[in-house]
C-alpha cells in the first residue's frame, strides 16, 4: 500500500473492501486496461467482475440488497479503479448517481421495483441532462414533455450519455411545462423521467433511438452516445418522486455526488501517474546516474507527491460532508476543481519525466495523457465550479454593513 492518499478513521469493513477493490485493479484491470482502451473495447471481463464483488449495489441500501456503504467508501473504491483505468470508474458513476438519485428521491414503488435489480447490477443506470447546443447552461433544456392521457410524450435530443447504449434505465432531465404557468422560473419546471430500454444501438424502444459511440480523444471503453426521443411515452408512474418540476433539484443532488466521484477519479488518475514516473525516474539513466537523481526531477516527484495528497485529502472531505447529510455543494466543488487541475498537472509531468518514450503507445503514460482532460470538463467545467464555489463563499462570508 502507497504512503500517499492514505484515508484515517476508516472501520475494518471499509479496510476490507479497499483491499479487495485494490487487489482486483492489480490483477485484473491494470494488466489488460491499455490494451482494450487502445482498441476501444468495452471491458465486460471487467464489469462482470465489479458484479461478481458486489460494487454495483455498493450505496444501496440493505434493504434493497444493496451493501449499504457510504459515499466515503464508494469515492475511496472509485479512486482505486481510476487508478486502474479511468473508464471503468466511468460505467459505475452514472449507475450510481441514477441509484442515489431514486433512494434519496423516488416513490416507494419505484424503489422496490429498480433498487434490487441495480444493487445485482441486473440493471444498469445512466443519467442525462446535456443536449447539443446547451454546454453548462442547464436551464436551456430544450428537450419536452407533454401530458398525454395517463403518460407522457417526450421528445428531443440529449448528449454526452455515458453508458447510453449499455445501460438499461436512463434518468432524463427534460422540461415539463403542465402544471407549471407561463413565467415559471426554468429551473422549475423540468421532470426526470425513469426510461427504461433495452441495452444496445439503434431503437432501443418505440420512439427512443441510441444511434451508435462517439468517438474521442480518451476516455474509451465506456460508450458515450446521444439519445434520441421522438414520440416516446412513459407512463405518469415514471416521473421520479411521483411529481413534475422537482428534477432539476433532483439532479443536481445526484450532481453533487457525481462531483466527488470526479474528483476520486482525479486522485486516482494522479496517483497512477505519479507511481509511474517515480518508477521510471529510478529506471532511466543520464549522465551517469538514475534521473531520479537529478535535483529537477526531485522537484517534480515532490510537486505531484503533494498534489495528490492534497487533492485526496479535499475528495474525502467532500465526501463526508455529504454522508454526514450536510450541504456539501461547496465542498464538492472545491474537491472536483482542485482534483481535476491537479491530476492534469501530475500526468503531465510524469509524462515529461518520461521523455520522448512518453509519446509511445507502448507506455501507459500515454493513456493517462488522453484520458485526463475529460475530468476538468466532466460533471461541470473548472469555470462552473469556480462560480458555484464563488457564489456559496459570498453566502457563508456575507458582509454586514
Amino acid at each position: 500500500m502507497s504512503r500517499l492518499a492514505q484515508t484515517h478513521g476508516l472501520t475494518d469493513v471499509q479496510r476490507e473492501i479497499l483491499s479487495t477493490v485494490r487487489d482486483f485493479v492489480d490483477k485484473e484491470i491494470i494488466p489488460v486496461a491499455t490494451g482494450l482502451e487502445h482498441r476501444d473495447e468495452y471491458p465486460q471481463q471487467i464489469v462482470d467482475g465489479l458484479k461478481d464483488l458486489g460494487l454495483f449495489g455498493l450505496m444501496i441500501p440493505e434493504e434493497y440488497g444493496g451493501l449499504g456503504e457510504s459515499l466515503l467508501t464508494y469515492a475511496l473504491c472509485v479512486e482505486e479503479i481510476a487508478r486502474g483505468w479511468m473508464s471503468v470508474s466511468g460505467i459505475i458513476n452514472t449507475h450510481f448517481i441514477v441509484a442515489y438519485m431514486l433512494k434519496q428521491h423516488g416513490t416507494q414503488e419505484q424503489k422496490d421495483h429498480f433498487l434490487p435489480r441495480m444493487a445485482a447490477g441486473d440493471i444498469r443506470g445512466a443519467f442525462s441532462m446535456s443536449e447539443p447546443a446547451l454546454g453548462s447552461d442547464v436551464s436551456a433544456i430544450s428537450s419536452k414533455a407533454v401530458k398525454d392521457g395517463d403518460a407522457y410524450v417526450l421528445n428531443g435530443q440529449k448528449m454526452w450519455l455515458t453508458n447510453g447504449g449499455t445501460s438499461s434505465l436512463v434518468a432524463v432531465l427534460v422540461r415539463s411545462d403542465e402544471g407549471h404557468p407561463e413565467g415559471t422560473a426554468p429551473h422549475k419546471s423540468m421532470t426526470t423521467f425513469l426510461v427504461e430500454k433495452e441495452p444496445g444501438f439503434g431503437e432501443v424502444r418505440p420512439g427512443l433511438t441510441i444511434p451508435g459511440k462517439i468517438d474521442k480523444m480518451g476516455y474509451k471503453g465506456v460508450d458515450t452516445t446521444e439519445l434520441l426521443m421522438d414520440g416516446l411515452r412513459i407512463p405518469a408512474d415514471r416521473v421520479l418522486g411521483g411529481v413534475t418540476g422537482r428534477g432539476f433539484y433532483q439532479m443536481m443532488d445526484g450532481v453533487e455526488v457525481g462531483r466527488v466521484n470526479v474528483a476520486a477519479r482525479g486522485c486516482g488518475v494522479a496517483q497512477r501517474a505519479f507511481e509511474l514516473g517515480v518508477r521510471y525516474a529510478q529506471q532511466r539513466h543520464t549522465f551517469g546516474k538514475q534521473i531520479a537523481q537529478h535535483q529537477a526531477i526531485q522537484f517534480k516527484l515532490a510537486e505531484m507527491a503533494t498534489k495528490v495528497e492534497a487533492a485526496h485529502a479535499m475528495m474525502v472531505n467532500a465526501a463526508r460532508k455529504k454522508d454526514s447529510g450536510e450541504r456539501n455543494d461547496l465542498e464538492a466543488g472545491m474537491a472536483k476543481y482542485l482534483a481535476s487541475e491537479y491530476c492534469k498537472e501530475v500526468v503531465e509531468d510524469a509524462f515529461r519525466i518520461h521523455g520522448g518514450y512518453g509519446f509511445s503507445k507502448e507506455y501507459e503514460i500515454e493513456r493517462l495523457y488522453r484520458e485526463a482532460p475529460m475530468l476538468l470538463i466532466g460533471e461541470g467545467t473548472a469555470e462552473i465550479q469556480k462560480m458555484i464555489i464563488g457564489r456559496r463563499l459570498l453566502e457563508e462570508y456575507r458582509f454586514q454593513d
